[in-house]
């Protein structure tokens, strides 16, 4: 089947299996976490007795009240779920997380799940907001805290950690036009040639491109840390509360038809935390290795040439952010 037919496939005739891993003692980081899938990535967490997880959010006043639903839900200590403040439109932020993360005695997983849509264009940075805030922090964060989990690694004898990026199988239903432009940031950044419709699927495969490229770079890296990205399907969320017009109505449909809820998507969150070395690099869709959903155009020879010049520009881009970041690959 094709990504479309096994997207439907996913939605309409599966269900994503109840987590039952065993999380004692480690210590996980959910992004994005006070709403939606991530905030119901944490319940299970806690109920599959990780030792902390921490809640990485814009807000702390919105993520001290999902800590303490939580708490109040899933009965669990109140010294388990930490609330750390992070904003993906400021770099600043993700490096003031980066070494906060740095002082943890343990990192088991860190599962970068904040994302936004908009069909308005507006710089984060100096980059369109979705760009910035899906492909460059998201990317930045991970190689930000990569040397953490790799000494955690090394001091947890036994332990493979995870950086599980959440992505979308939108990202198969662009054609990607910016790849042809001469600068594929710089095409994103032009406020006259951006089609918002189709941004966040745009983003979402660059995403895809740059977790590839991440893995590739790391395959043979001691210790060694697990890169995925992970398909939660259709769900009802918040993520697509700005949508209007015909798209907002054409997601309200879609959703009522076959949407899981956050709680079943959430369930490939924590599933994609648990995998083995055969998930790096892959794109986990509805639980399921491998690349169920990936579009075939991310393997072809255009396609792979588009993942070297995207991850040429965003290794240029992060060098600025932070000198020296691409040599932790």
């Amino acid at each position: 089947m094709g990504p479309l037919l096994d997207e439907l496939h996913n939605q309409f005739f599966t269900r994503p299996p109840v987590p039952t891993a065993d999380f004692s003692g480690k210590t996980i980081i959910v992004t994005g976490a006070n709403v939606g899938l991530g905030k119901e990535a944490v319940k299970h967490f806690v109920k599959l007795h990780a030792a902390k997880v921490i809640i990485a959010v814009r807000s702390t006043s919105k993520g001290e009240a999902a800590k303490a639903e939580i708490e109040r839900d899933s009965k669990v200590a109140t010294n388990v779920i930490d609330v750390w403040p992070l904003d993906y439109s400021n770099y600043a932020s993700c490096k003031q997380f980066a070494a906060k993360v740095a002082t943890l005695d343990r990192v088991d997983a860190v599962v970068l799940n904040a994302g936004i849509t908009t069909e308005k264009f507006e710089l984060f940075e100096d980059n369109e907001s979705q760009v910035t805030v899906n492909v460059i922090s998201t990317v930045l964060l991970a190689l930000l805290v990569l040397p953490a989990l790799r000494t955690s690694a090394a001091n947890n004898r036994g332990t493979t950690p995870i950086i599980s990026i959440v992505g979308s199988g939108v990202h198969a239903y662009t054609k990607f036009p910016e790849r042809k432009e001469p600068g594929i940031l710089a095409a994103c950044n032009d406020p006259k040639k951006a089609r918002m419709s189709d941004r966040y699927q745009v983003t979402k495969l660059m995403s895809l491109f740059a977790v590839r490229s991440m893995a590739e770079k790391t395959a043979n890296a001691k210790p060694y840390v697990i890169i995925n990205t992970v398909n939660p399907g259709l769900c009802y969320t918040d993520l697509t509360r700005s949508l209007t017009g015909s798209t907002g109505n054409a997601m309200k449909v879609m959703r009522a038809a076959m949407a899981w809820s956050a709680e079943e998507g959430s369930r490939t969150l924590v599933h994609a935390t648990t995998v083995g070395p055969e998930s790096h690099g892959v794109f986990i869709s509805g639980s399921k290795i491998p690349n169920n959903g990936q579009s075939k155009f991310v393997t072809s020879p255009e396609g792979i040439s588009t993942q070297k010049k995207l991850w040429a520009e965003i290794s240029e881009k992060l060098e600025k952010i932070q000198p020296g970041i691409t040599t932790e690959l």
